[in-house]
Parts: structure tokens; sequence; C-alpha cells
């Protein structure tokens, strides 16, 4: 996470000195599909220091908050900031940038304002979609998992259940969420198989059902311990093969 804040600062201090008053007409945003009258009426030399002094500020005020959060808070606190704070900021710069400009087209502003706008509930909606419970609903027919990835799974499918205290060793998400503690969809394993992780949270055991196709889903509730699911499974389902 440090490596993903660290990266995405020094982009943004890069972006601010990569334009100039030289390249603008080609790199600039806008700018470059300006008419060559309408450009000389922008104040190009005031611009770029703007811009800048704007994507260093951005840079640096990324990597300090963003460590903080993740070291003191949580990495989910440092997830989100990442996610959250870039769109905001550049939400600012296009409607200040403006100003300083004295030329840039409003049409543009105000296009790029709507559509960080949409970006930043789209994220914002995202997050939330993420951080809803998938909750484990029990009975004496089958176990539900609700929410995004969730299935429907019948006695007959679980080869077994166990309480495991680490995940196995994953390379990548093939299809889903990673906030941090909370992972839900398909990861790829070192080995090279599939398994589903529904982790709310980073509570310890985890629960893993294998089914006997030797699909595995790994599960976390939000508020309840592994131990309480699983006992209330083996009084709902007690001919399932629980291990020890």
């Amino acid at each position: 996470m440090i490596y993903v804040i660290t990266g995405m600062s020094l982009l943004y201090v890069a972006i601010g000195f990569v334009i100039t008053e030289k390249n603008a007409k080609y790199l600039l945003s806008g700018y470059n599909t300006m008419r060559d009258e309408d450009r000389k009426k922008v104040d190009i030399k005031a611009y770029i220091p703007y811009f800048r002094n704007f994507h260093i500020f951005l840079g640096v005020s990324l990597l300090v908050s963003g460590i903080a959060l993740t070291c003191f808070i949580s990495k989910n606190a440092g997830i989100i900031f990442i996610a959250v704070y870039p769109v905001i900021a550049y939400i600012y710069f296009v409607v200040s940038s403006s100003k300083k400009s004295n030329g840039l087209s409003s049409k543009w502003n105000k296009a790029a304002v709507l559509f960080l706008s949409g970006t930043l509930l789209f994220v914002i909606g995202l997050i939330g979609y993420a951080f809803r419970e998938n909750k484990l609903v029990i009975n004496s027919s089958r176990i539900e998992l609700r929410g995004s990835y969730g299935e429907i799974i019948n006695p007959s499918e679980i080869l077994n259940v166990e309480l495991v205290n680490h995940l196995p060793e994953i390379i990548f998400k093939t299809n889903g969420f990673d906030l941090g503690t909370i992972k839900k969809g398909y990861f790829k394993k070192k080995n090279g198989e599939i398994v589903k992780l529904i982790l709310n949270s980073d509570n310890k055991p985890i629960i893993l059902f294998t089914k006997t196709n030797g699909k595995e889903i790994y599960y976390s509730a939000k508020n309840k311990s592994a131990n309480e699911v699983v006992d209330e499974m083996k009084k709902a389902l007690p001919d399932i093969v629980y291990k020890e």
C-alpha cells in the first residue's frame, strides 16, 4: 500500500514538470484544441507555474496524508483517501485555474468539472458498495452468501468446512474488489487456482468452504467471529463435515 501511495505521489509531481510553455499547445488539455488566435489570449506564463505548483502540492500532500492514514488509522482509510482526494483536488484545480489562465475555455472547464464530479460520485458509490457487509444466511437447507459475488450453497455441494488463520498466497485479483482488509471476488493463488474471497474484515480465523468440485470460498463476517458463525452452521446443518 505504501508503494502504491508513493508511486501515485511521484506521478503527480512528475506531471507538474512535464507540461511546459513550449509543449503546452500539444499536451495541455483544453489549450491544445484551441485555435492559434485563441491561445494568444491565454496567459500561459502565469498558468504553467500554477499547474506545476498544484501537482507538486497534490503529490506531496497525497504522500504524507496517505501514509499517515494508512499507518495510524487503517489501510482502508488510506485506500479511500487516495481514491477520493485526487478527484476532489482536480475539481478545485479546474475551477480555480480559469482565473489563472485568463482565457482557457470555460466550456472545457465546465465539462471537466461535470466529468470529475461524476467520477467522484461513482468512486464513492463503488467504495460504499464494496464496504457493505456480505451476510451469511444459514438455514436447514442451504447456506446463502448475500451481496456482491454471493451465491447459494447447498449442503450436498460442501466437502467440508474449516477455520483457518491465514489466506493462501494470492498473486492477484482476477475479478472483484481489493480494498485493504476488504476483499470480495475471485483471486488467483500462487499455484494458479482461482479462489473466491468474501472478506468483510480482517478478523481471524477465517471460514474456508471447500466444495465437492474442489472450489474454495474464504469468508469472514464484519461483526461476528468465525467461531460464532460455524457454531450456527453446526446447529442448522449438523451433517456437514467440520474439520477441526
